[in-house]
């Protein structure tokens, strides 16, 4: 690892600087922290080389008596009950420091089971953690990674806690508001749309150490305020809502503009502690919580503890690519301006903390969509991808590659020849995945995958300084990774946004980033991985609620690697693939796996299993292929709105307590218009599948449910994931047989239709797919309608609007109507058609409708009339 001072470094250095009882020196072997000792700290031996891995590299302590390898301290703390209940940090703050920059120690620590419960093993110098909630004996060990002649100092302390007092001065007018509480410094900033920045801070002056690492630009003041004293408290007055600043102590709370009506009070006064601020608020009856970026297992948080900093935790409880972000059911979301780690409760009363002593926190107001609207217009919203980013990637080492032998880049074209030979999508290869795996030829490399349809990409293992001459020769796809991304925070955001642009400052492409380790504003530059994970049912199962939760952060691409990366088993990775067709970015993970089964190395391309895996996986990468236009419709959706694909059902249904349940919480909608539910246990039958309010058709048999209601008993055999299509839907897709975006029959569109009794629309988004012309207006938008009667069914397709290089001048269309009956005749623009265009299936209730070749700049429309 390679020791950069990032925000991390600066972040840790906060924490350990900031006011404490007096450190007292340690015994080598342990130390205390309780009533009579706030501190303490201890001093390593010298270390004379690094042992380049992680605490597996350690020797046990009964065999490293003197600390020679890896050094272990054992921290006692005895706190009394309800110590961490209100505390702004949550637990005990941890580092160690050392004084050699490029050196690198990593830190660990584990609770008297064994049980590992923090860790911060970056690049940063210090590292910096909390032991949450501590309380007990705690095992310390500090493993000397890459370390040449050089010692730390470990430090922990007990925070201390302090409430703001009665306010003392009270100032402003045309939208900013000042306000003292003895040394605390508080002031309120009304923006346009309703937003509200409030800061705080007890050393009497306010910082803003993010600056506009993360908010590129603010929204302008709102100016029309107006203040009013109401005795126990003085209000201020905006369009959208009333801020009431509280006298004795000082409390703040925002209402809706009636002033009657709460959309967040806080309970208590703010509080902060050696390192640390919180928010203490009421929590509504039936409030809901939601965001947090990537939480791991979860996208509903009430009555749960929410963890937001760099966990290097792939597992069901992490939080790698947590963001200081959440939303309300009542109505407004949070955003805390920091780079500094926090915990957020949300049991009654609600406390939110970061591990900073300031608080500066921005406010939206409106629903659940109007908040992560606004909230990515302040951090960036979701990149456009390029088309080929939303089909399958596939990721090895293919020089050095001590898992399979020597081999040399332009091998990696022999694997892009078998997605083509098997009729399976490819859109990208990563050729260099691998700690020191390098590359060779690469123009010619990049040239091979043109020829098969694909982008090159290459993990940026040294950094992105070769960035500009890589994309010179071809690369279209950057992945970043831990080896230099560190902690994570400032230092990851700046690397993906620097990333993304390397790619667009040497080609006219758009840049398309991977990282599993990122901060809020990430969806601006990149896609988020949850990391290096396991393979086992369980791990598809919390997968589900992790990518659907991500995007009530704003995160529009979250995915995993497909199956997993170190092990392979040909069943969970075909009911892996599935389900997860229907996330926008999906990638394979080679060279890296052994078969559970036999422990032998075992490729992940998704043909090697053979019959009927085979053939499953082709389907699904097909269907996926298939709908590249509702899924890339959707990215620009989250371009222009913040709202990502992948959806937890509350999204849409905000109002429907069963989207809550935990059968719910696995299963996520792909857009407005897909249900699925991923079958994660061994099993040829789901259950607990449900369905929301509406008509709901299962994609499969043509069989219609109405909603909301739950399935049972659900037939799933391994070629079955269950998949469900909302009443109402009309889906834009590509023809049968399409497996790649450049190879696709671009005179003919199909549109998938799913009419019920009134009038739905959908607006198709089309442009060049690859470069950057979008954003100067080079796109389409078509306008289609479905109006459904007893009898008759219209389709009204509008003229193409807009255009965009390789843009044809007409096509052909396919209609596929579900769930009516025989027609007896079809007519278009008036004219019927003849009977060899159109055909009706009565197993299925779908018809199929053929029209000619028609101009794009002109509407028609389809009749179907029983």
């Amino acid at each position: 690892m390679v020791a950069t001072v990032g925000a991390a470094t600066i972040l840790a250095l906060t924490v350990i600087s900031a006011p404490a009882p007096p450190a007292r020196a340690a015994d080598p072997a342990g130390g205390v922290l309780d009533a009579a000792h706030g501190s303490v700290t201890w001093q390593s031996p010298v270390y004379a080389k690094g042992t380049g891995g992680g605490p597996e590299t350690c020797p046990a302590a009964a065999d490293d008596p003197a600390n020679a390898v890896c050094d272990r301290f054992d921290l006692t703390v005895s706190v009394p009950d309800g110590y961490w209940n209100d505390n702004p940090e949550g637990g005990v703050p941890l580092s160690i420091t050392w004084q050699t920059p490029t050196d690198d120690f990593d830190l660990y620590i584990y609770d008297d089971a064994g049980k590992q419960v923090a860790s911060s093993a970056g690049t940063a110098d210090p590292e910096a953690t909390v032991i949450p909630r501590a309380s007990g004996t705690y095992h310390v060990v500090v493993v000397p990674y890459d370390v040449h002649d050089n010692s730390f100092t470990g430090a922990a302390y007990l925070p201390q806690t302090t409430d703001a007092g009665d306010l003392t001065s009270f100032s402003g007018a045309n939208g900013t508001y000042t306000f003292k509480a003895g040394q605390l410094l508080a002031r309120a900033d009304f923006l346009t749309g309703g937003q509200l920045r409030l800061q705080a801070d007890p050393s009497g002056s306010l910082s803003d150490p993010a600056g506009t690492a993360i908010v590129r630009s603010a929204p302008a003041a709102e100016r029309h305020t107006s203040s009013f004293d109401a005795g126990s408290y003085y209000g201020i007055r905006s369009p959208q809502a009333v801020l009431r600043v509280y006298k004795k102590p000082l409390r703040f709370g925002l209402y809706k503009p009636d002033n009657r009506t709460p959309i967040w009070q806080e309970d208590k006064p703010l509080r902060w502690s050696t390192g640390g601020m919180r928010q203490s608020l009421q929590r509504g009856a039936d409030e809901q919580f939601f965001g947090g970026g990537e939480q791991n297992g979860s996208f509903s948080h009430r009555d749960q503890t929410m963890y937001v900093s760099n966990s290097f935790d792939w597992n069901e409880g992490g939080y790698n690519n947590s963001q200081p972000f959440y939303l309300s059911s009542a109505g407004y979301g949070v955003f805390r301006n920091t780079f500094a780690p926090g915990v957020y409760t949300f049991g009654s009363p609600v406390t939110t903390g970061q591990q900073e002593r300031r608080l500066d926190a921005y406010y939206f107001i409106g629903d659940a969509k109007q908040v992560i609207g606004d909230y990515t217009a302040l951090a960036g919203r979701p990149f456009m991808p390029p088309v080929y980013g939303l089909e399958p990637g596939d990721s090895d080492c293919y020089l050095h590659n001590a898992n399979r032998g020597e081999r040399h880049t332009l091998d990696a074209l022999k694997v892009a020849d078998g997605y083509t030979q098997h009729d399976m999508p490819l859109g990208w290869m990563l050729v260099n995945d691998g700690y020191g795996c390098g590359y060779e030829n690469l123009p010619q490399t990049a040239k091979g995958l043109q020829d098969h349809n694909a982008q090159l990409g290459l993990w940026t293992q040294d950094g992105i300084d070769k960035l500009a001459d890589q994309v010179k020769a071809g690369q279209r796809v950057a992945k970043l990774d831990v080896a230099w991304v560190g902690n994570g925070y400032k230092f990851a955001l700046d690397a993906c946004d620097a990333a993304k642009a390397g790619i667009e400052n040497n080609s006219d492409a758009r840049g398309f980033v991977w990282l599993p380790v990122s901060w809020a504003g990430a969806q601006r530059c990149g896609v988020l991985w949850s990391g290096d994970q396991q393979l086992s049912w369980d791990y598809i199962r919390w997968q589900i609620p992790t990518y659907a939760g991500a995007t009530m952060s704003g995160i529009a691409y979250d995915t995993g690697d497909v199956g997993s990366i170190y092990r392979h088993d040909p069943k969970m990775y075909t009911r892996d693939l599935q389900w997860k067709s229907f996330l926008p970015a999906i990638m394979t993970m080679d060279g890296w796996a052994t078969d559970i089964a036999t422990g032998k190395p075992a490729d992940q391309q998704p043909w090697l299993d053979g019959d009927p895996y085979t053939g499953i996986n082709r389907k699904y990468l097909q269907l996926k292929e298939r709908l590249l236009p509702y899924m890339y419709t959707l990215s620009a959706d989250a371009a222009r709105t913040g709202v990502g694909a992948v959806r937890p059902l509350w999204l849409e249904y905000p109002g429907d307590p069963g989207t809550l349940t935990p059968q719910a919480k696995y299963e996520f909608l792909s857009g407005s218009d897909f249900l699925v539910a991923p079958v994660y246990q061994d099993s040829d039958t789901r259950d607990g599948i449900y369905l929301p309010k509406g008509t709901w058709t299962d994609y499969w048999t043509g069989r219609t449910y109405q909603g909301p209601t739950t399935l049972n008993g659900y037939h799933a055999p391994l070629d079955t994931l269950p998949l469900f299509v909302r009443g109402g839907a009309i889906v834009p897709m590509w023809p049968q047989g399409t497996t790649s975006w450049q190879t696709r029959d671009r005179h003919e569109l199909d549109w998938d239709l799913y009419p019920v009794n009134g009038t739905s629309g959908y607006t198709l988004y089309e442009d060049d797919g690859v470069t950057r012309d979008f954003a100067k207006g080079a796109a389409a938008t078509q306008h289609v309608s479905v109006h459904a009667e007893p009898n008759m069914t219209t389709v009204d397709v509008g003229a193409s609007v807009g255009g965009y290089q390789g843009k044809v001048d007409a096509r052909s269309y396919v209609f596929t109507v579900h769930g009516r009956s025989a027609p007896r005749h079809v007519m278009v623009d008036g004219r019927q058609l003849p009977a060899g265009s159109w055909s009706y299936d009565p197993d299925t209730q779908v018809t199929r409708v053929r029209t000619p070749s028609l101009r794009l700049d002109r509407a028609f429309s389809v009749r179907l009339i029983g």
